[in-house]
């Protein structure tokens, strides 16, 4: 849904990528800096309780993370292995965020239905990447669906900030909206991959049949 806003967001993110290459700092750097602040931040605020705090310091490492782009673009450095470094990691962080939420709920929370949602939503997570990407290995774009990192990212963080703050209502709805989301995501792309894989071998059989 906010994949139309990624060029423009890769602009804006241009002069600070230049600093930070001035700096010496390479993007797989940012990737792992960004990566690993995420996770530490994820795993040791959320599970004591302090929501909003540890949602603002991970929002900071996410907006870090994304910076890795602008730096390989900097430098003249884009690679695949960047790339699949780039992906790989962003799975850990997004499960991170979950894990200390699901923690959290398991604790001091004491509320062990958004803990089976927020399990829900770290694997169903994983599911929506996961068939992207092998669809893309099998050769066929996936690129849709109502819901992507981004969007899955923002309001788990919102939700998790507004809890903090004492919002009623907000973590367990963003939750529960972020499980549907997922879910009718990991539908999109398994039709969509479906239609790629097959209709194109009818339209060979087609083809092959008016041209014999």
């Amino acid at each position: 849904m906010l994949r139309f806003l990624r060029p423009r967001i890769a602009r804006l993110m241009g002069p600070t990528g230049r600093f930070l290459h001035r700096m010496g700092l390479s993007a797989n750097t940012v990737t792992l800096v960004g990566t690993t602040g995420v996770v530490v931040c994820s795993l040791l605020f959320y599970p004591r309780g302090y929501l909003y705090v540890g949602s603002v310091l991970v929002t900071v490492f996410v907006l870090f993370d994304m910076l890795d782009g602008a730096v390989a673009r900097a430098a003249g450095s884009e690679s695949t292995w960047g790339a699949f470094l780039d992906s790989t990691l962003d799975r850990l962080s997004d499960a991170a965020v979950l894990s200390g939420l699901l923690l959290w709920f398991m604790g001091e929370g004491d509320d062990r239905t958004l803990a089976w949602v927020s399990l829900f939503c770290l694997v169903s997570g994983f599911g929506v990447s996961y068939v992207k990407a092998r669809a893309e290995g099998l050769g066929v774009n996936c690129d849709v669906g109502f819901a992507e990192r981004s969007e899955r990212l923002i309001l788990v963080l919102v939700a998790a900030a507004l809890g903090g703050l004492g919002v009623p209502y907000a973590l367990a709805g963003g939750l529960w909206l972020l499980a549907a989301m997922s879910a009718i995501t990991i539908v999109q792309r398994l039709l969509e991959t479906h239609a790629r894989l097959t209709t194109p071998q009818r339209h060979a059989g087609d083809t092959g049949s008016s041209q014999g």
